[in-house]
């Protein structure tokens, strides 16, 4: 059974840092994983994907600040916003697409 357990959110500074960890367990590394957000009031959507053979593919309203990134044991994938705003507050979920899975969300509030 696929688990996703994700970490890394919380109370964040504007223009300090934000890294999200999203941890796999009981799937390949093969399996496409995305990271998705849901703005207060609005619909969760695509941020960004980490396919398994490597490559990436980022939502259009994705700024070059938002980067996904993989471990070399595939089990991991990150989300890291640099210089993060008071517009990226939203709860960010990670989903394993092979296994349609989700993981727990974690709200992230990014404060002035």
């Amino acid at each position: 059974q696929v688990q996703l357990v994700e970490s890394g959110g919380g109370q964040v500074q504007a223009g300090g840092s934000l890294n999200l960890t999203c941890k796999a367990s009981g799937m390949t590394g093969e399996d496409a994983r995305g990271w998705y957000l849901q703005a207060p009031g609005k619909q969760r959507k695509v941020v960004a994907r980490y396919f398994g053979n490597g490559k990436t593919n980022y939502a259009d309203f994705a700024p070059d600040r938002i980067i996904i990134t993989r471990d070399s044991g595939k089990t991991t994938v990150y989300l890291q916003v640099q210089n993060p705003r008071t517009q990226d507050t939203a709860v960010y979920d990670c989903w394993a697409e092979g296994s349609r899975t989700w993981g727990q969300g974690t709200q992230v509030t990014v404060s002035s």
